[in-house]
């Protein structure tokens, strides 16, 4: 394991792949039937191309134009925000961690501006790496997206980059870095994006981010995590031979390859990291977050799942939540006990608080442990930290039992294009992949501006894979909600639909951190 505090952090395998010779492009992309009647409009996109010089560029005119557009539909100001990466000590409630975080906070302090409004965000990187910042789920222009070797320059150590944008869409989003496994320490924020004209009503709004913390613990970091898991599963469910190095104190640090983490839900594995903590709001269950209020209140709950590799499913003790937003978008409205949350998924809730103080627990699904925050209306002892309300039993509600909204549905059509992407890899090799190929930058899916897009994702591994897409946000088929990520689980296929409405180059991946930059990653290009 490389010291955290090194200057030169050791190349991960996606900066291998960016900086070596393109591998050639895989084999033929099919589409798979669902019983619509005009596939044989569909079949536009067959095979991934390298760069060949005809896809719009990050910073294309087409971008400037495609900006210029969302710019001119708004009326807001422009807000400006800076902020520092940094290394920093962090109290988890009782527990201190050396990590990177943004402003010495953790989560980063809530970045929250209107719709219609821009952003002029500053970014200075005190790190002893260079960083990146992507908007998870918005739908910016390309060349602020932050995804360093395809839209944009990485920040280099002792940089600064400012990043403005139009922000077009009300919603709960988050920002984190796009570089290496940066994601799994510290580097993560709420960005809250109201509506000017708000049709939801409520008292007070409570923002939750769930996090799986190592960074830090008994001289864990994600980078050596990543190494550990890229030797590879032996066949007891051990890792491979490889022996990581020891910590600043000499010690070696634990393994954190994840054994007998299952659940039923997510189809078998639950994920490949074992945690030593779960966090909401930056706490540990010990010395929790809490949320003041009062008996009668209607809260809105914005909750954002900021791990790296955990689903939690979340519940409020005593109460029952009202699905309103899923990743931004408002959905028909659906009462449940508990949601189960992939890595970057976001869902908003109300609940009419009831009188004194109570648990809201996310659960790290298959993993055993959980995060904790409380609700406190009134007296009365906090709930332990080891609170299970009864809500966690109820089987969760998830993104397939939620219609959109009618003014988010995406209105009918046949689509123009279909893209098949088969999930492949597996725990044995940690050769995670897309359609058998791990990530280029340089092997890009055609599409073209005014498109309807139907894109499946065909999960032929034995996990499951919380698939985002960068730029845009798709609806799944049949009604389904609007949103930028959302599970896929092994054996099982997903089709989504989207409008190819925000040129550039634009990556859709696993946002599994881990799988994600062991491959499982690939780029949607528009033609010129």
């Amino acid at each position: 394991m490389r010291n955290p505090h090194s200057n030169h952090p050791a190349p991960t395998r996606r900066t291998l792949l960016g900086a070596g010779t393109a591998l050639a492009a895989g084999g033929l992309l099919t589409a798979c039937g669902d019983g619509d009647d005009h596939a044989q409009h569909a079949d536009r996109s067959a095979q991934p191309v390298r760069d060949d010089g005809g896809f719009v560029s990050p910073d294309g005119p087409e971008v400037r134009a495609a900006e210029a557009k969302r710019a001119g539909r708004a009326a807001g100001t422009v807000e400006k925000v800076r902020l520092t990466a940094a290394r920093d000590r962090v109290d988890l409630g009782g527990t201190t961690v050396d990590t990177w975080t943004y402003g010495g906070e953790l989560p980063g302090r809530e970045v929250r501006l209107t719709a219609g409004s821009t952003l002029a965000l500053t970014l200075a990187n005190h790190l002893p790496a260079p960083t990146s910042l992507h908007w998870h789920g918005l739908a910016l222009r390309n060349d602020m997206d932050g995804v360093p070797g395809l839209t944009q320059r990485s920040i280099r150590a002792g940089g600064a980059f400012t990043h403005r944008f139009t922000v077009p869409h009300p919603g709960t989003y988050w920002f984190h870095p796009h570089t290496g496994v940066q994601q799994d320490r510290g580097l993560y924020a709420p960005l809250i994006v109201e509506d000017p004209r708000e049709p939801l009503s409520y008292d007070r709004e409570w923002t939750v981010v769930l996090d799986d913390w190592l960074d830090g613990v008994d001289g864990s970091t994600p980078e050596a995590v990543l190494e550990e898991l890229g030797d590879g599963m032996d066949h007891s469910g051990g890792h491979g031979g490889h022996t990581m190095s020891g910590s600043d104190d000499g010690s070696a640090p634990p393994s954190r390859a994840a054994m007998g983490a299952e659940s039923a839900l997510l189809g078998g594995d639950a994920g490949d990291v074992s945690y030593p903590h779960y966090l909401l709001n930056g706490r540990l269950p010990d010395a929790p977050s809490t949320m003041h209020a009062k008996p009668g209140d209607r809260i809105r709950i914005r909750l954002v799942n900021a791990g790296g590799d955990t689903a939690f499913r979340v519940a409020l003790g005593g109460h029952t939540m009202t699905v309103t937003h899923t990743d931004g978008f408002p959905v028909r409205h659906r009462r449940t006990a508990s949601l189960l949350l992939g890595m970057g998924e976001r869902y908003d809730v109300l609940v009419t608080a009831g009188d004194g103080a109570f648990p809201l627990t996310a659960l790290a699904e298959g993993k055993g442990r959980s995060a904790l925050g409380v609700l406190r209306t009134g007296g009365g002892a906090p709930p332990p930290a080891k609170a299970r309300p009864a809500e966690l039993a109820k089987r969760p509600l998830t993104a397939e039992g939620l219609r959109a909204a009618e003014d988010a549905a995406l209105p009918r059509k046949v689509p123009d294009r279909r893209l098949t992407l088969r999930l492949t890899g597996s725990m044995a090799k940690y050769d995670w992949s897309l359609n058998g190929e791990s990530y280029d930058p340089q092997r890009r899916y055609p599409l073209r501006a005014g498109e309807r897009v139907r894109l499946s994702f065909v999960n032929a591994t034995h996990m499951w894979h919380p698939m985002h897409l960068h730029g845009h946000t798709f609806a799944l088929t049949g009604g389904g909600p609007r949103k930028d990520t959302a599970i896929v689980l092994p054996g099982r296929r997903l089709d989504v639909d989207f409008e190819a409405d925000n040129p550039g180059l634009w990556m859709t991946h696993c946002h599994n951190v881990y799988h994600g930059e062991a491959g499982m990653m690939t780029v949607l290009g528009y033609r010129k």
